[in-house]
């Protein structure tokens, strides 16, 4: 899946000369993060997140507020003097799991998606957790089953055609490499329908060929890990 199908369009931006007054008070109003910062040609010069701002902001507890300061202080300052320069971008064609290891590792809100030096849109953490939530089959709801397979080819065609066979519809597979053992990985698949087998019965005919870690039904979880 591709950031295109998932990020922000519509995406509010400063310009270098736009105050930090002006984004504070679009912060308080729209509940947004992050704004890309662009210059008179549309082209992206840097990104103010909601903490810039913050950190820009007087202290509620100081007795003065420096923004009415006529020509200075607050009032003054610029959404140049507090953006980061050069900040990491995506294209609108770069996978949606490259999106989520880069915000882990870079500890940051979100990025700016750009094409040939256009800004698209953005791509953020919720942005992140919605394609999560629909790759792992989560909202369309039904029960799901965790296996630990072998991390070679057959094993999981072997437990899908097994669920074929018991007449289980499933909406979504979920993989994983064991993190202790590279030999192995999880898999976690999402089933709509169990036709006339319960959560217990399935896991009892499943337990002959494979290792059941967990299932989850109903919001209860039975954990045979």
């Amino acid at each position: 899946m591709l950031v295109r199908e998932w990020m922000t369009k519509n995406v509010l931006t400063l310009g270098l000369d736009s105050t930090v007054l002006d984004a504070a008070e679009i912060l308080h109003r729209k509940s947004i993060r992050q704004f890309p910062v662009v210059d008179r040609e549309g082209t992206l010069v840097g990104i103010v997140s909601d903490r810039d701002v913050r950190d820009a902001m007087p202290s509620k507890f100081l007795p003065c507020d420096q923004a009415e300061v006529t020509g200075g202080g607050l009032a003054s300052l610029r959404a140049s003097d507090i953006m980061t320069l050069e900040p990491i971008t995506v294209s609108s064609t770069t996978c949606m799991d490259t999106v989520a290891e880069l915000i882990v590792r870079h500890r940051i809100g979100g990025m700016p998606v750009v094409d040939d030096g256009k800004l698209m849109g953005i791509v953020t953490q919720a942005d992140v957790m919605r394609f999560l939530s629909t790759a792992t089959g989560s909202v369309r709801g039904g029960a799901q089953f965790a296996f630990r397979l072998e991390a070679r080819p057959g094993p999981l065609a072997e437990l899908l055609n097994e669920l074929r066979k018991a007449g289980i519809q499933f909406t979504s597979v979920f993989t994983s490499y064991d993190t202790e053992d590279p030999g192995f990985r999880n898999a976690y698949v999402r089933v709509a329908d169990m036709g006339d087998c319960s959560a217990e019965n399935l896991v009892d005919k499943l337990q002959l060929k494979f290792q059941v870690l967990y299932y989850v039904n109903e919001g209860v979880t039975v954990d045979f890990s």
